[in-house]
């Protein structure tokens, strides 16, 4: 969906689609046709965007393929959906039990990390509609933070300098520019926004910047208006922003029961107080709950944006609600790409997992209706486009 700022620049609106399993063209085209078409068509819109997960050795085999790139945006825009932006943090295997810490590799100090950036950023070049500004490629916040020290800062050096080298070399062979967005998350090198701009000192920002995602901010227990200005003090561009709430409780000694059912095989669900971190995970945490831990907790585990927790469960949604008013609310637009990132639909305790994919549709379709309308109450105005080319 896109939608109009005050300042005249288009906001683009779409949901992530690392929710889904499939690895293959032929697999995540059908689930788009299960889950995509029907969200659009719940709201009514002419087009629905994507912020598009293709794994590592299918994005090698589309940038090697000038007639499969254009075979996938023509697929894409019978369906009704457009693509500006990718999602490029999982390598593969991510809707897999047992992912956990893999999720985090490779990391940015390996060469095959810099060559699945590049090739999404060429695949995207393709993608992208005719009157897009240009795309984004969201990766990874360089790598899980144990073992890390100068050999592995050296190397991100390296392979930014050849990042920065292959989004020049896209602009010159398309004529479409794709910047790449660095995503601070929680027990990584990169976890808050002053770790990215300690780390990404001297990038080029016309090619490079940060994607924030909401959830995290607020698990890192970072008030958004001064993330937003440390990042924009440094000169870094908001590349990306994601859409997320995480699951927050004020007491957690006296909620372990109702915490126990988001502890689930697939995914870290790292836990963090106002005073740093509580656990990696959230099993661990809880293990070392009773009834007399104080609280808060932010627990990273991304819940539904309209959904309502069994108390004495809230979640982070006033952060993603401050989040959007000081990007978007303002004179000018913080940023133009925004992702609902609700990638855990698949591993949420039983009353609120979606039983099909048309339950998946239907709750993608809700989570897109609570940030349109968010964004609206921010003076944003929804654009309608009344038919999609077709290349």
């Amino acid at each position: 969906m896109r939608l109009r700022h005050p300042d005249g620049q288009t906001v683009h609106l779409g949901y992530c689609t690392n929710v889904h399993p499939a690895e293959d063209l032929t697999g995540i085209l059908a689930q788009l046709d299960a889950t995509a078409v029907p969200a659009r068509e719940r709201l009514d819109a002419d087009v629905l965007g994507l912020g598009l997960w293709l794994p590592a050795p299918l994005a090698a085999g589309l940038a090697a393929s000038s007639t499969r790139r254009a075979k996938l945006r023509r697929e894409l825009a019978v369906r009704g959906l457009e693509v500006v932006t990718l999602n490029g943090s999982p390598y593969r295997g991510f809707q897999t039990d047992g992912a956990k810490a893999e999720a985090y590799r490779p990391d940015w100090t390996s060469p095959r990390r810099l060559e699945y950036t590049l090739d999404l950023a060429r695949v995207l070049a393709d993608l992208l509609p005719d009157d897009a500004v240009r795309g984004s490629v969201s990766t990874m916040p360089l790598g899980w933070r144990e073992p890390w020290g100068a050999a592995e800062d050296a190397a991100v050096r390296r392979q930014l300098d050849d990042l920065t080298k292959g989004l020049g070399d896209v602009v010159w062979q398309t004529g479409r520019a794709v910047r790449v967005g660095f995503e601070p998350g929680p027990g990584c090198v990169v976890e808050t926004t002053a770790q990215a701009v300690a780390h990404l000192t001297q990038v080029d920002t016309d090619v490079i910047g940060v994607c924030l995602d909401l959830a995290h901010l607020a698990c890192a227990w970072e008030r958004p208006e001064d993330a937003l200005r440390r990042v924009l003090e440094a000169g870094l561009p908001v590349v990306a922003v994601q859409l997320s709430a995480a699951i927050e409780v004020a007491e957690p000694g006296t909620a372990a029961a109702t915490l126990a059912g988001f502890a689930e095989p697939r995914f870290l669900h790292h836990v963090r107080g106002p005073a740093g971190p509580v656990a990696d995970d959230l099993p661990a945490a809880l293990a070392q709950a009773d009834a007399a831990t104080g609280g808060p907790w932010r627990v990273h585990f991304h819940v539904p944006l309209h959904a309502t927790l069994p108390a004495p469960l809230t979640t982070t949604t006033p952060v993603l609600r401050e989040g959007l008013a000081a990007l978007l609310g303002r004179g000018a637009a913080g940023c133009d790409h925004l992702v609902v990132d609700t990638y855990t639909w698949n591993v949420l305790p039983g009353q609120f997992r979606p039983a099909g994919p048309g339950a998946l549709a239907r709750g993608i379709a809700e989570e897109l209706r609570y940030a349109r309308e968010e964004l609206v109450s921010l003076g944003l105005t929804p654009v309608d486009r009344s038919a999609v080319e077709i290349p």
